[in-house]
């Protein structure tokens, strides 16, 4: 009898201490205080650099706001999912999540995986920001879905008209990725506008996903003598495009997109030249030194050790702009985060930014130069037609 009374004392008190320990040694607030934020993003494969570069400026976003006191009173909490760059695997990652009881979606990154989780995000009508996706059907799947940056058609127009006006060139030329959706619709875009600003398309040649040499594209646009080169890829891509582009003799500028960036890091330093004078649009400069955006570069370069990229940029303004919904949401319901998302309007690091009736904010595109190894801010661009 003692020793039942014994064990049931011992029962009682390792109950109360894990009740007053609140939830383990973690010290993560009970599921009342906190809000869950699920997040995708590819931490490894092909594209990680991008993924990797989003996750470290939310995060540095999560970390100011919880500091600050959170959310009406409650913390954020969140888990990244690595979905590889893969739509399969951001597929089940957000199935996951959803299973998890998130709030809100934050992700994907790039555009292909951020379609296929779009669609699944509105049929469940799951509050949903993507920092960086920038092809137009990410936010025509539901109106559940907005983003912090600029699309793809966007910078078609703002580097048809950059080299139109600012460079004042007459003729131009494409190479572009024609099994991605990124590189394809930039090469329409950009095809377009070309025509409304005076430029002349002289070539246009596609290569495959799986393609590493373009001499003989290039070798076709080379015999056009085109004043620049228009590459709407990701940096790997264009890295091996300018480097054999100069191989074959081509000296005019590249100019390239926000896929771009992150150009100089696969590069080895001897071989900088490649892209030295080249220009690419993007969401922000490491080089702008207006304030908001020198305090975020000193504390992220603070945190990580390195500069941030547009990709880091953008991560933290998109989970600013989920706290502003969060704090003004009438409730946590997945109607009135939506509805709060729909309407939000900030001051970021990459501009102020508001959205339009489809989730897609309008705003200043940032032309980066390459000059002696580094990005530099060239210009800043509102399009035609825009104040």
């Amino acid at each position: 009898m003692k020793k039942t009374l014994a064990l049931l004392m011992a029962i009682a008190m390792l109950a109360m201490l894990l009740v007053g320990c609140g939830g383990g040694e973690s010290g993560a607030p009970a599921e009342s205080d906190s809000i869950f934020i699920g997040c995708l993003a590819p931490l490894t494969g092909d594209v990680s650099v991008y993924g990797v570069t989003t996750k470290q400026g939310a995060e540095l976003a999560f970390e100011e706001i919880n500091a600050a006191g959170g959310v009406n009173g409650k913390q954020l909490t969140y888990e990244f999912v690595d979905e590889k760059g893969d739509s399969m695997e951001a597929v089940n990652a957000y199935n996951m999540l959803m299973d998890k009881k998130m709030v809100a979606l934050f992700g994907d990154v790039t555009s292909k995986p951020t379609i296929a989780v779009a669609e699944l995000s509105a049929e469940d009508n799951m509050p949903m920001i993507t920092a960086t996706a920038t092809h137009p059907d990410v936010t025509k799947k539901g109106s559940n879905v907005v983003r912090a940056c600029f699309l793809d058609p966007y910078q078609g127009q703002i580097m048809a008209q950059f080299a139109a006006d600012n460079l004042g060139v007459k003729t131009a030329a494409i190479i572009y990725n024609t099994s991605d959706d990124y590189s394809s619709g930039l090469k329409d875009s950009f095809t377009q506008y070309a025509n409304e600003f005076g430029l002349t398309i002289v070539a246009t040649e596609g290569y495959g996903a799986d393609d590493k040499d373009f001499k003989t594209q290039l070798t076709k646009i080379q015999a056009q003598k085109p004043d620049v080169l228009f590459v709407p890829d990701y940096y790997e891509k264009a890295s091996l495009i300018a480097t054999q582009a100069r191989e074959i003799g081509y000296d005019n500028p590249l100019l390239g997109v926000d896929g771009w960036d992150g150009v100089l890091a696969v590069l080895d330093e001897a071989n900088y030249g490649v892209v030295e004078g080249c220009y690419f649009s993007n969401h922000y400069s490491v080089d702008d030194t207006t304030p908001v955006v020198a305090n975020f570069i000193k504390n992220y370069t603070d945190k990580y050790g390195e500069a941030p990229t547009a990709f880091s940029a953008l991560g933290y303004d998109a989970i600013y702009m989920l706290k502003a919904a969060l704090e003004n949401a009438k409730s946590l319901s997945k109607e009135d985060i939506i509805a709060a998302l729909k309407v939000v309007e900030i001051d970021g690091v990459t501009g102020h930014i508001s959205l339009d009736e489809e989730g897609n904010p309008i705003k200043v595109v940032s032309i980066v130069e390459i000059k002696d190894g580094k990005y530099t801010l060239k210009t800043k661009i509102n399009p035609v037609g825009e104040e």
